[in-house]
């Protein structure tokens, strides 16, 4: 059944309850109820059954959803046992005494996020475990943290052939070439469409700037104030997370050394999954055919093991305390593995209700050529929002794109699909409901509608700028001159904003003096 504008209403409601509401947890109810009513012909009764059936199948998918709640519990776990054995302080008091400052600390963490560019959901919990003890020292609200994992997540990853990412959007663009003559090689296309994926290096480029001029604004400046000046970094729920009990004197590599092991292994399941070292696979084959969630939970259980062997033998957690603080640790994920199932739970029903569909129809209104871009970046955009997924965006939106403009102008096909990816992470990057913003939360230690409010504004002055670059793209057709002009538009719509925030304080300041001293009118 074609459901068409209908079909918007579930999400497009989850997402507003959601910032106006600040309970995720009910907006996603909320959301999942509706969505199974309308697809219950508004029978309550059904749509009761439609919801709970949706939630269990969503939440019990065996080859994907079951090991990501697997390796979060186990993360948990992880991140518990390295707080209690004394190795997160440790790393903090190191860090301290070397980055010095709260522009230091955001760069390490952004530069960390650079580096593990293997998935996004590796990229912001592991990045967030190693960044937290410092930023916290340096009073950095766990908002902006949440911000910087989210920002160095899927936009580094999706410019990053050899990843999880990079895999599976070679084999779209190489089926999606093909099916309309274009003999370009995959790989090829794909690196040709990197300096074309404007939002991802756009994004990128607005983190070190804001670093650089130690800029924020809107409601993530209000939070990054309070914790300056009050030290509090959880900011939004109004208190600071309780602190593990440190139960040893652990040194810094007792927070290294798992992190490093959980990288390492990760990526060795991760090639041996793909069939590397079985069957001969190349880099890039083996990433295309990994099993990128079970290739979590492998590495996470060889990383708890090795934990177990680095900690028990000299006693920094002590055997009796070993197994309770790894459960406690994997309960502090509860939070994020409710508001991830309730998400999937909300995907099954626009699955089912066919947003993606009608927001890629859309694009049967007659549009100029050169606007094609943009326009595709849009409802990229729009869809990823909506549904919470930019792999889902891809799938649906790289045909279309590809298809439209192969009949009209071939020569553009590339810059038409790179448009589709970048407005698919706009959207995924923007989403209250995408996993990878959820998950940026739980890697931040982040109050979830928190990070969502505060980053909204940064990323949707980056989704403005990218959309000017398209237009300039599809009208020019040169792409190192409308990333150029982008680049000079963001940093000049930045500097525009940091003027504004410095007069305000400058008034702020000098209404205070009168007012505390009127004899100086």
């Amino acid at each position: 059944m074609d459901y068409g504008w209908i079909s918007i209403i579930p999400p497009l409601l989850t997402i507003v309850l959601a910032i106006v509401t600040k309970e995720v947890f009910f907006s996603l109810g909320v959301g999942i109820f509706t969505g199974a009513l309308i697809l219950s012909d508004y029978n309550l009764f059904t749509a009761f059954e439609k919801t709970f059936t949706t939630l269990f199948e969503n939440v019990g998918d065996s080859t994907w959803n079951i090991p990501i709640l697997a390796f979060l519990l186990i993360l948990g776990g992880l991140t518990s046992l390295m707080a209690a054995s004394g190795g997160s302080r440790a790393f903090g008091n190191w860090a301290t005494s070397r980055v010095k400052t709260r522009q230091g600390a955001q760069w390490l963490t952004f530069i960390a996020g650079l580096i593990i560019f293997i998935d996004d959901y590796f990229n912001t919990l592991t990045v967030g475990n190693v960044s937290r003890p410092i930023t916290d020292r340096k009073n950095i609200s766990r908002a902006k943290l949440a911000y910087i994992l989210d920002t160095t997540a899927a936009p580094v990853v999706i410019l990053a052939p050899l990843s999880s990412w990079g895999a599976y959007i070679v084999s779209l663009i190489g089926d999606n070439l093909s099916k309309n003559g274009v003999t370009i090689e995959p790989l090829s296309a794909y690196v040709q469409m990197i300096p074309m994926n404007f939002y991802a290096i756009l994004s990128l480029f607005m983190v070190a700037t804001l670093i650089i001029l130690k800029l924020d604004f809107g409601p993530m400046d209000d939070l990054e104030q309070l914790a300056i000046n009050t030290g509090n970094v959880s900011a939004g729920n109004g208190k600071v997370e309780e602190e593990i009990e440190v139960l040893g004197n652990g040194k810094v590599y007792d927070l290294l050394l798992p992190i490093v092991t959980l990288i390492v292994s990760t990526v060795f399941t991760m090639l041996y999954t793909g069939g590397y070292f079985t069957d001969g696979s190349t880099l890039m084959t083996a990433f295309l055919n990994t099993d990128v969630a079970n290739s979590l939970v492998y590495g996470g259980m060889i990383t708890l093991i090795f934990t177990a062997l680095l900690y028990l033998p000299r006693k920094i957690v002590p055997l009796n305390k070993f197994i309770p603080v790894t459960i406690n640790g994997m309960k502090s994920m509860f939070t994020a593995i409710l508001i991830l199932a309730l998400a999937w739970g909300i995907g099954g029903i626009i699955s089912e209700l066919g947003t993606g569909e009608y927001l890629a129809s859309l694009m049967g209104i007659n549009f100029p050529t050169w606007t094609i871009p943009a326009v595709l970046f849009v409802i990229s955009g729009l869809m990823a929002f909506s549904t919470g997924t930019s792999w889902g965006t891809f799938g649906i939106m790289l045909p279309l794109g590809a298809e439209i403009m192969f009949e009209l102008n071939p020569e553009m096909i590339l810059p038409a699909m790179a448009a589709v990816l970048a407005g698919s992470v706009f959207g995924d990057h923007a989403s209250p409901i995408s996993d990878t913003t959820i998950l940026s939360s739980a890697g931040a230690g982040a109050n979830h509608i928190d990070h969502v409010n505060t980053q909204l504004p940064y990323a949707t002055t980056v989704a403005i700028v990218s959309l000017f670059g398209y237009l300039l793209l599809g009208f020019t057709g040169q792409v190192l001159l409308s990333l150029g002009l982008s680049l000079i538009l963001l940093i000049a719509i930045l500097i525009y904003i940091r003027q504004r925030k410095s007069n305000k304080e400058s008034l702020i300041s000098t209404e205070k003096v009168v007012y505390n001293n009127p004899k100086s009118i």
